[in-house]
């Protein structure tokens, strides 16, 4: 019976140090290649700006019709970050038909209109195929903006402002943080997101 409770502890243990390590990993990557313009807080949480406003959206890969759960989350975090006190704001969806018949963006874009009711303007990439294609394909779409936040899970978020740097400096600067790392939010993805992430981000 003891024996029982030890290796039932143990393992308990093990989980929550991995729940804490996906937590601590998410809030770092977060906080990572943001520009001159980001004054520490979440848009849309805090700080607030009267300028030009675009907010990126990153697909997931989605096999089927019916979006999925990442992307449902994903595009809940872009939403919040969307800051009521902007001049103007707009809303960039991203993902070609990677996985299924439908493009990632229009998938997005559906869950953004019909379940979460957002009534502002859009912009669609339906073609981009990876994260650096999405990029790519966003910067014509983001270029008048003045604030720019690009939404996804941390790292991967981490890696497109990576690849903004390198492709548009000038964009890049303008980079400040979305509301895409809730202390407790999607733990189960957590961990996961961050073991992959990283080993994304040293390949690059």
């Amino acid at each position: 019976m003891r024996r029982r409770w030890a290796v039932g502890a143990a393992l308990g243990v093990l989980v929550l140090g991995f729940v804490a390590f996906g937590e601590v990993a998410a809030w770092v990557a977060s906080r990572r290649a943001l520009g001159t313009a980001d004054g520490g807080a979440p848009s849309g949480r805090g700080r607030r700006s009267t300028g030009r406003q675009a907010v990126v959206v990153l697909g997931y890969r989605n096999p089927s019709e019916r979006i999925n759960a990442v992307n449902r989350f994903r595009v809940r975090a872009g939403v919040r970050t969307l800051d009521p006190a902007a001049s103007s704001s707009v809303l960039v969806l991203c993902g070609g038909a990677v996985a299924g018949l439908v493009p990632e963006a229009e998938l997005l874009r559906r869950y953004a209109r019909d379940e979460l009711g957002f009534t502002g303007p859009i912009r669609l990439d339906s073609a981009s195929t990876s994260t650096w294609e999405n990029i790519i394909a966003a910067i014509p779409l983001i270029e008048d903006a003045e604030t720019i936040a690009i939404v996804s899970n941390s790292h991967h978020a981490q890696k497109a402002r990576l690849h903004l740097y390198r492709l548009r400096p000038d964009l890049a600067e303008r980079l400040v943080r979305g509301a895409d790392y809730r202390l407790g939010e999607i733990p189960w993805i957590k961990p996961v997101e961050a073991v992959l992430g990283l080993r994304s981000l040293r390949r690059m």
